[in-house]
């Protein structure tokens, strides 16, 4: 397997050409679409342990069930999904004209748009690959994929598995660094998935700019809790545990930070190191569950935030012991950090959780609108009153009541941000209609009134004095 195979900035457009040729000469139908699928789920559900150990190796250590969880679970249950509603999807659906345009009959049909090309980050580094090029191939695209240089094993498990399921000419993968990613997001597709940060999904818009390439960008940002004084601090804590500290926090729409009353917050900071204990016992180095950063680079990104914290004088609960050499980064509070804090300026993406007294739900709601528009909000309360108030004076990509990260796994919820955290949404029925074109079409009768509106319009004023009231 060659994990540093990087393709030629010179190939990718040649290779897009390839692709599109192959897709105008033959269409996929129904039959090949769920076909299609069907073959990648198969090859998939086989090397879901070759999958965890390249994604393990990658990252110097990730827990193996998270990966098949989060990568591995996440595919599979979207490709059945994907299959179970395709041929319904597919259908032209009709709509009504309205008496003034009778007798003719309208309706929309999805059309495949051609290409699209998928830009996948690390953090997940097959789901985030194979969700948006699964969901292409039912909408009835080839797909052109580029994998992250961050986990190179994991990219060349994806070469090698795409290629068994699929036609050269059906599915590529381009592999390489920034150079090859610049290139990539620049050339003329039919559409544009990608995953990662803000400030490179800014890079990845303006190279999309000039071939006008329709974009469903799905980023991040600053995805906040808010724990009302209603619900138990240790359900709270269980909960926020699982959604901060899975994959070591490198998820999207982790938890990026918590805001709960201020009498309550020492309840909670004891829950949440009672988490550390009951999940990880009493040392991580040897805890197979706890997965490591990525790569030096993060890691310290990571430790610059927390010796931020520490410089402004703030209280930092270290749950764990640190060890850079295996980049195992520790579950980490930092309390009452101001605005000014690096921890409050900049994505966290790691095991970083700060936690915020605030005296009022209306106070908690300032501060979230004060703030981007995140790309997924946490309220926690047993009080409908106090929810909806939360959801109908706050807006973000995605909403989980009651628990974290969940809402991802929703088939038939579509993900996507808003503003800075992302444009547009995939998942299920979501994401096919955004890879493909709902094409507007009006059947015109043998007949119609249409027909009479053409100068001398005195002949038609009947039919005018009819049609506008």
């Amino acid at each position: 397997m060659d994990t540093n195979a990087t393709t030629p900035p010179a190939e990718l457009r040649p290779t897009l050409d390839r692709l599109r040729a192959a897709w105008q000469a033959h269409k996929p139908d129904h039959a090949q679409r769920s076909a299609d699928l069907l073959r990648l789920r198969e090859a998939l559900k086989r090397r879901l342990d070759e999958m965890a150990a390249a994604i393990s190796a990658d990252f110097g250590h990730r827990s193996p069930h998270e990966s098949r969880i989060a990568d591995g679970m996440t595919v599979l249950n979207e490709i059945d999904h994907l299959r179970r509603h395709l041929r319904r999807w597919m259908k032209p659906r009709r709509v009504g004209v309205g008496w003034r345009f009778w007798p003719a009959r309208a309706e929309i049909r999805p059309e495949p748009v051609g290409v699209v090309g998928v830009i996948a980050p690390w953090n997940y580094p097959v789901n985030l690959a194979l969700i948006p090029l699964a969901t292409a191939i039912a909408a009835g695209n080839h797909a052109y994929l580029k994998p992250s240089e961050h986990t190179p094993r994991t990219s060349a498990f994806l070469r090698t598995l795409l290629a068994e399921v699929f036609p050269a000419d059906r599915v590529a993968v381009a592999e390489g660094g920034a150079d090859v990613a610049g290139a990539f997001a620049a050339l003329p597709f039919d559409h544009l998935v990608f995953t990662g940060s803000t400030a490179v999904g800014r890079k990845v818009m303006a190279a999309a700019a000039p071939n006008l390439t329709p974009l469903t960008l799905e980023l991040g940002g600053k995805s906040p809790a808010i724990v009302c004084d209603d619900y138990p601090p240790e359900q709270a804590a269980a909960r926020l545990a699982t959604g901060k500290w899975f994959n070591c926090g490198q998820t999207c729409i982790a938890p990026d930070y918590v805001l709960v009353d201020a009498a309550r917050r020492d309840a909670l900071v004891q829950a949440l190191r009672e988490q550390v204990r009951a999940r990880y016992g009493q040392g991580l180095a040897g805890n197979g569950d706890y997965s490591r950063i990525v790569n030096d680079g993060q890691y310290a990104r990571l430790q610059a935030q927390v010796d931020d914290a520490r410089a402004r004088g703030l209280e930092v609960i270290v749950l764990g012991e640190a060890d850079p050499a295996q980049r195992l980064f520790p579950p980490t509070l930092v309390l009452e950090p101001g605005e000014d804090a690096t921890v409050m300026q900049e994505e966290i993406f790691g095991p970083v959780f700060p936690i915020r007294s605030v005296r009022s739900l209306e106070e908690a709601i300032a501060y979230v609108n004060a703030h981007d528009r995140p790309l997924a909000l946490y309220p926690f309360s047993h009080d409908r009153a106090r929810v909806e108030t939360i959801l109908r004076n706050t807006l973000a990509g995605g909403i989980c009541v009651n628990d974290t990260l969940f809402h991802f796994a929703i088939n038939s919820l579509p993900f996507g941000g808003i503003g800075p955290s992302g444009m547009g949404a995939y998942h299920g029925r979501s994401g096919f209609d955004a890879m493909s074109k709902q094409l507007p079409i009006l059947w015109q009768a043998r007949r119609t009134g249409g027909d009479l509106l053409k100068p001398p319009y005195r002949k038609a004023q009947w039919l005018i004095d009819l049609i506008v009231r």
